[in-house]
């Protein structure tokens, strides 16, 4: 298209039939883009710290629970937390691409985790049960544990480690996390592209909804305060369900 430059073309096109065309056209434009624009926003602010907030006012649920730690003896005395859902994305790429779709953080570490060619998707869509607990739960009465520590704990109980997957799942579908709350996936370590082994943690810090990473080393020392996320087994998952089913209404 030519650019008019001559005051005559100026004054012959706003003189012209379709002078007001052009305001008329963008008036258009913007009515119709407007049911867009308010979906981007909704779908951006999911993880954002307001939008946070007012999912757990509906709930309920504004900050961390201080659970009671109570020392577990077997998987089966540990309530199901959560159940999410994995293999709903075609690679880790349109997992990562759903994750920036609602805006929720990727730190440095987790983004290096999500790239590395050690982390995958199931190909499979599957439930999987999460329990959450604690070292002093599983046991533990010092300050700190080593997290090889705390995993061979867990699995002696009867716990599973939760496949890499399961940190952004459950990012994208715990959209209502209370404020201050850290839950490290126990998980197998996948490494960095400098060899940094790196386990994932579903947070709020407050600023918003965050997946991030942190030192994934056997000698890693870990709060005993600090809450890790495993599986239960699908046989332990059913066999209480079927134990239940027994008892009296």
């Amino acid at each position: 298209m030519s650019i008019l430059t001559s005051q005559a073309d100026r004054r012959a096109l706003n003189h012209s039939p379709i002078a007001g065309w052009g305001s008329h056209f963008l008036i258009v434009a913007l009515l119709c883009a407007a049911p867009l624009f308010q979906f981007t926003l909704k779908a951006w602010g999911q993880c954002s710290a307001r939008d946070v907030l007012q999912n757990q006012l509906k709930l309920g649920k504004v900050r961390a629970v201080d659970l009671p730690q109570k020392l577990i003896g077997s998987a089966r005395d540990v309530p199901k937390w959560k159940t999410i859902a994995v293999g709903t994305f075609a690679n880790s790429i349109a997992l990562r691409n759903a994750l920036d779709a609602v805006g929720c953080g990727i730190g440095g570490l987790a983004a290096e985790v999500l790239a590395r060619p050690a982390f995958t998707v199931s190909s499979n869509k599957t439930d999987v049960e999460l329990v959450a607990v604690s070292a002093v739960e599983l046991g533990f009465n010092t300050d700190s544990v080593p997290l090889a520590a705390i995993y061979a704990r867990a699995r002696q109980l009867g716990f599973e480690l939760a496949t890499a997957e399961v940190g952004p799942q459950l990012r994208l579908q715990y959209l209502d996390q209370p404020m201050g709350e850290f839950l490290i996936v126990g998980m197998e370590p996948v490494k960095t592209w400098s060899g940094e082994p790196v386990v994932l943690n579903v947070a709020n810090g407050g600023a918003g909804l965050i997946l991030i990473g942190q030192d994934g080393r056997d000698d890693a020392e870990i709060s005993v305060t600090s809450r890790f996320l495993f599986v239960r087994s699908p046989e332990l998952s059913d066999g209480l369900d079927k134990a239940a089913a027994l008892l009296p209404p």
